[in-house]
């Protein structure tokens, strides 16, 4: 770990490799001997016309993204997208399917009912938004114009990959996925998908970028009422640069994608990924009720870890987070909303992170179990 540098395990935006970080400061004053920064520079200009294509081929490479797919390049982050998938996909239905498991699940009905009837599939509200609702009671719309899903919801950790059985309950209905806070820790089935959204500052990159992964047959229908900045096709049109789009944020993605190709690939991620999370559910599993996670195993989130000392004692948690801090483990309070701790730990989060958090942890609870 670079000197200085503590383990941040905020819900994004996230810890970035230290290499990517030091190849941008290098960069950072005169990229490449064009003499200026990309900060700096015409989004129309040829050296970011080469820093944008290699972003978008090399996100292509590393999901093995189909050629009847557009890559858009948007802002706004996924709550944006929240609006933009009723405006581009309703054509001349009424009603799309939700289906409710956390907290942006929620967020992204209640924007999509401004706009049409949007059908509940199924909640999981009344556990807390601690489980996957069983498909088997999942009551999907078959004239619903799509059916949408959160992957992975990052305030309450619940993750989970569309089974047979789920596949076979949506039936012929597209599917749209909100893959914001696990985007790039595994490979995407495009095949059982339609859209794809993400925005970039969990796995991806910093806050700016907003990546949508649309299917061709998607595009071209939207609303009149949709703003043209928010029309799929029109970014697809114009190559993600309608107007000027977020450069600094586009090139450090470019990096981080550079990154992930020269050390493994999406396999190389993915099989990390499960090695952290591993590491803080046993030590939960084996501490005799001193940490607690709430979610269902089968669906725990291997990106966002929420946890609880003693069942939600305040006070110890309180001195968890101040203790946690003064060693640099930094951002471990869970979402307002839902109280407790949470860990974060995305792509950008080394192995030697999560290890120094576990024995922090241990220790910890070695001091203060018999409070």
């Amino acid at each position: 770990m670079a000197s200085g540098r503590i383990f941040n395990f905020s819900a994004g935006p996230s810890m970035l490799p230290v290499e990517i970080l030091e190849q941008a400061q290098a960069d950072v004053i005169n990229w490449h001997g064009t003499g200026m920064s990309v900060m700096e520079m015409s989004h129309r200009s040829k050296p970011f016309e080469s820093i944008h294509k290699k972003c978008i081929q090399d996100l292509r490479d590393l999901l093995n993204i189909p050629p009847n797919f557009k890559v858009l390049l948007m802002q706004g982050g996924g709550s944006t997208q929240f609006a933009c998938v009723p405006l581009n996909l309703l054509k001349d239905k009424e009603t799309a399917n939700y289906l409710t498991t956390g907290a942006w699940s929620t967020k992204a009905i209640e924007e999509a009912r401004k706009y049409c009837r949007a059908h509940e599939v199924a909640t999981s509200k009344s556990t807390n938004f601690t489980t996957i609702p069983d498909p088997s009671t999942w009551n999907v719309d078959p004239n619903g114009a799509y059916f949408h899903y959160c992957a992975n919801e990052t305030i309450h950790g619940v993750e989970f990959t569309l089974t047979q059985e789920m596949l076979d309950r949506i039936g012929e209905v597209p599917i749209v996925a909100d893959m914001s806070s696990n985007f790039l820790s595994k490979p995407i089935d495009f095949s059982k998908h339609a859209v794809v959204y993400a925005g970039a500052q969990k796995n991806a990159g910093p806050a700016g970028v907003t990546f949508v992964i649309a299917r061709e047959d998607m595009l071209g229908h939207a609303k009149n009422i949709t703003p043209t900045m928010l029309d799929w096709k029109t970014q697809a049109d114009n190559d993600s640069m309608y107007n000027t789009p977020p450069c600094y944020a586009i090139y450090i993605c470019g990096l981080y994608f550079d990154y992930m190709k020269r050390h493994g690939g999406i396999e190389a991620v993915q099989e990390l990924d499960r090695q952290k999370a591993a590491i803080l559910y046993d030590l939960f599993d084996s501490s005799n009720g001193f940490y607690t996670n709430p979610v269902n195993p089968q669906y725990r989130s291997k990106m966002n870890v929420p946890f609880l000392i003693k069942g939600g004692n305040v006070d110890l948690e309180k001195k968890f987070l101040a203790e946690a801090e003064a060693v640099g483990l930094s951002t471990l309070a869970g979402h307002r909303s839902v109280g407790g701790l949470r860990a974060s730990i995305y792509n950008g989060m080394p192995l030697e992170g999560v290890r120094r958090l576990a024995d922090f942890m241990t220790e910890f609870k070695t001091k203060h179990e018999a409070e």
